[in-house]
């Protein structure tokens, strides 16, 4: 496979280290290979927004490769293992295979279509809603890269970094964890979630999985 042959480096990361810095000018792009990631952006007051999170195999910033200075950064939220693949690299796949490089276009465009997805969960959706929207779009993403069987997936990460996935306070998420719980829909314990009914939990999220472009077709 051309991507397994392309020149890598891999490097750790523990939870809450800083993988790619908002406002740096990275000369190469990052894939996610075991973890999760968030991409974040800084207020001047120290809060912080995060825009999308990142599992496994995910390209966290192909766009990078074209925009040059990054306008985010990108976050561990739990031990991470990526793999930096120089620019220069994916630039000559870019200029010899056509068909990997609408792959890497229909990356960036399926994370078009998962931010405006989040953008109208905060804007119009309640945050119980907006809760469980996210559990129902991880779950997807997490089950086609084998990390989700069975309604159980492991997310670890601190109610504080939920909130700032949510745009909620920490007594807010806390709040809305419960509420969530006590709709029988889904179990969270720790870092383990377990759904008991994916087709109320979607329903109630008004959750549809068109916007993850997980159909298989030809492109």
């Amino acid at each position: 496979m051309i991507l397994e042959g392309l020149p890598r480096r891999t490097k750790e990361y523990r939870a809450g280290a800083e993988i790619i810095a908002e406002g740096s000018r990275p000369q190469e792009s990052c894939l996610i290979l075991e973890g999760f990631a968030a991409r974040a952006q800084h207020l001047s007051s120290g809060k912080r927004q995060f825009t999308a999170v990142h599992v496994a195999g995910d390209f966290v910033d192909l766009h990078g490769l074209l925009l040059k200075q990054m306008d985010h950064g990108v976050i561990a939220l739990s031990p991470c293992r990526v793999a930096f693949v120089p620019h220069a690299n994916l630039k000559t796949v870019t200029e010899t295979n056509p068909h990997l490089t609408r792959m890497f276009w229909l990356s960036t465009v399926v994370d078009g279509a998962i931010q405006r997805a989040w953008i109208t969960c905060l804007g119009r959706r309640s945050a119980i809603q907006h809760l469980a929207h996210l559990i129902c779009e991880l779950y997807l993403r997490l089950e086609i890269v084998d990390r989700a069987e069975n309604g159980k997936f492991e997310f670890p990460v601190t109610q504080a970094e939920i909130g700032d996935m949510l745009g909620l306070s920490n007594v807010h998420v806390n709040r809305m964890l419960q509420e969530l719980r006590a709709t029988g829909l889904i179990r969270w314990r720790g870092s383990t979630v377990q759904i008991d009914d994916f087709e109320g939990l979607s329903t109630f999220a008004e959750f549809d999985p068109l916007y993850l472009n997980l159909s298989r077709e030809p492109r």
